[in-house]
């Protein structure tokens, strides 16, 4: 497991190797769709560690964690002036409106 840069943004950051590891590939990849326990298969360790791992390192469950990191992807895009639909599937939203409420919960507004 390489190590990869994290943006430092305020999106903690899990403090376990591997699930750090996941954080990592999910910030260059914000769309991939890989469920936690692809992600488990993958690292050969069980869903409910990697679960356990993000929850400890960040005081996030793995769900929000990658939810919050697409939205962190999304900012630079609405910042170029993308259409919101465009953004939406390139973070990995499956509908505008998917994105743009889980864009209100976080930032208060729409994008």
């Amino acid at each position: 497991m390489a190590a990869a840069r994290l943006p430092d943004d305020g999106l903690p950051v899990p403090t376990d190797s591997r699930a750090a590891w996941v954080a990592a590939q999910l910030v260059e990849q914000p769309a991939d769709e890989t469920p936690l326990a692809g992600w488990a298969q993958r690292l050969r360790v069980g869903e409910s560690t990697l679960r356990r791992a993000f929850v400890a390192g960040t005081g996030l469950p793995f769900s929000e964690w990658r939810s919050r990191a697409r939205l962190q992807a999304a900012l630079p895009l609405l910042e170029r002036g993308l259409p919101v639909a465009a953004v939406a599937r390139q973070v990995g939203y499956g509908s505008v409106n998917g994105f743009t409420a889980a864009f209100r919960r976080l930032h208060g507004s729409t994008p």
